[in-house]
């Protein structure tokens, strides 16, 4: 393609992991070749584990981090990105953006931020403001807190789904459920709802009740988190905040685009991501999710209208490409157009 482009992706892929086939690291790898572009990836803590004399996360970023960043310059250097798009700022620092401009001064650099509290992390900010762009998953104080560091280009981008992967599944009894959530319950910090606690305490007690990853229970991972979700009547989505503007885990998108009805604690303005009682239904006490749940589990045929619907939308303007083209065109054209766009 003549248009292509060489995207540089920096990001812990997990590859020693059966974590590595759901990761969101690893849409956006398929996104960007899809559309066409080259794309070489760098998944920095694992080089930085094999960098190191002792195979130990804490060693490895005691004693290699200094090997590991001479290892990404050089692949830098010798591939003239385009775009050096970093998925999880995590094990970097500033030296190592500074030193990966200077490797390659005519790339635009892109920051991928997931996380909740930026504003409480000063080294997540300090890399940030090496960034031309940083793209989050909320469109409110936290998207903020990047602009106000200093960061050029601020811009709201959902998680993305892949529908490839992403789908209703045919399962054995043992992953079915009438209703599932994957996940911890813990809520750490006085910022935190505490209301998810109470719910996933509740629900635990229910019959015909999947927790997986909280509660003793064992997690689930790799496809098999899909084989969870398709297997349940209703898909619970609540992140640990919820009064972030257009803030959810990728949890949200997951249960929509495998085509299970999904309840999700509401968010401001969730309506313009999934449209309530038409892609999705939302709660916003612990008493209405169970109200809902049981209506649900009793009306099949609207339960299965919703799901069918949900998934529809996730596929279509959810899906990795999308997603992917519209941080293209914040790179190419500084904006793009979507109903839930938010740039600052």
């Amino acid at each position: 393609m003549p248009n292509a482009k060489r995207i540089f992706l920096i990001g812990n892929f997990k590859d020693e992991s059966p974590q590595s086939v759901r990761i969101e690291r690893r849409r956006w790898v398929k996104g960007l070749i899809r559309l066409g572009h080259d794309v070489q990836r760098f998944s920095y803590r694992n080089i930085m584990q094999q960098a190191s004399l002792i195979k130990n996360k804490r060693f490895a970023q005691q004693f290699a981090k200094k090997r590991t960043d001479k290892i990404l310059i050089k692949q830098v250097k010798s591939y003239h990105p385009d775009i050096v798009f970093v998925l999880n700022m995590k094990y970097l620092d500033e030296n190592t953006v500074l030193a990966m401009r200077g490797a390659s001064p005519q790339a635009t650099f892109v920051g991928r931020d997931n996380d909740a509290f930026p504003e409480k992390n000063a080294a997540r900010l300090a890399i940030s403001k090496k960034m031309d762009i940083v793209v989050a998953t909320n469109g409110g104080k936290w998207l903020s807190a990047y602009k106000e560091a200093g960061v050029p280009v601020c811009a709201f981008i959902p998680n993305p789904c892949d529908p490839d992967i992403q789908r209703p599944y045919e399962v054995d009894e043992k992953w079915k459920s009438d209703i599932v959530f994957t996940g911890k319950a813990e809520n750490k910090g006085a910022d935190c709802d505490i209301s998810r606690y109470e719910l996933l305490q509740k629900l635990s007690k229910k019959p015909h009740v999947k927790l997986y990853g909280c509660f003793g229970n064992p997690k689930t991972d790799g496809i098999e988190t899909f084989y969870a979700i398709s297997g349940a009547k209703i898909a619970l989505s609540i992140n640990r905040v919820n009064r972030i503007r257009l803030y959810h885990s990728d949890r949200l998108v997951n249960c929509i685009a495998c085509g299970t009805f999904t309840l999700a604690k509401r968010v401001p303005d969730s309506d313009l991501l999934f449209k309530d009682g038409v892609h999705l239904r939302y709660f916003d006490t612990v008493e209405e999710f169970f109200d809902l749940a049981n209506w649900y589990l009793r009306n099949d045929e609207e339960r299965e209208k919703i799901a069918k619907a949900g998934m529809k939308i996730a596929h279509t303007e959810f899906n990795c490409l999308k997603m992917a083209q519209y941080v293209l065109d914040l790179i190419e054209k500084g904006h793009y157009d979507a109903p839930w766009a938010k740039i600052l």
